[in-house]
């Protein structure tokens, strides 16, 4: 009759958050949520989720966030987890860390940028099959 199962918890991720276009917001976010922004936002946003920037969007300041897709505007600190890709509308000058980078021709791209990848370390027989190519 009764189910000893736990209710899930939602999974606010998927939730989508919006700054629209002729908006202004300034100061701090955090959220679960994914967000759009089509307005400006001066300050740091932190989520879980994906931040999409639009081609009217402008964002100043900090940004940490699983993913992100740029068409417009960002000057500041960027941390993305796993993806960031910029459209050929997108303008990045700052500080970059993600995992995966795509930039599409056009974008303008002024930024330092670290990438966090996995170092494949060679093994002995790697190391003696590149040494006999090397020799060849």
């Amino acid at each position: 009759m009764f189910s000893d199962k736990k209710k899930q918890e939602p999974d606010l991720t998927k939730e989508q958050n919006k700054i629209a276009q002729g908006s202004t917001f300034k100061g701090d976010i955090e959220s679960q949520g994914s967000f759009r922004i089509e307005g400006t936002l001066e300050g740091t946003i932190k989520t879980q989720g994906k931040i999409v920037v639009g081609k009217s969007g402008v964002v100043n300041g900090e940004i940490e966030c699983d993913s992100a897709d740029f068409e417009g505007v960002f000057k500041g600190k960027l941390h993305a987890k796993s993806l960031l890709i910029l459209r050929s509308k997108a303008q990045i000058e700052g500080e970059v860390f993600v995992d995966q980078l795509s930039v599409e021709p056009g974008a303008i791209f002024n930024a330092t940028c670290t990438m966090k990848s996995a170092v494949k370390s060679l093994t002995s027989d790697d190391k003696k099959t590149k040494q006999k190519e090397q020799s060849a």
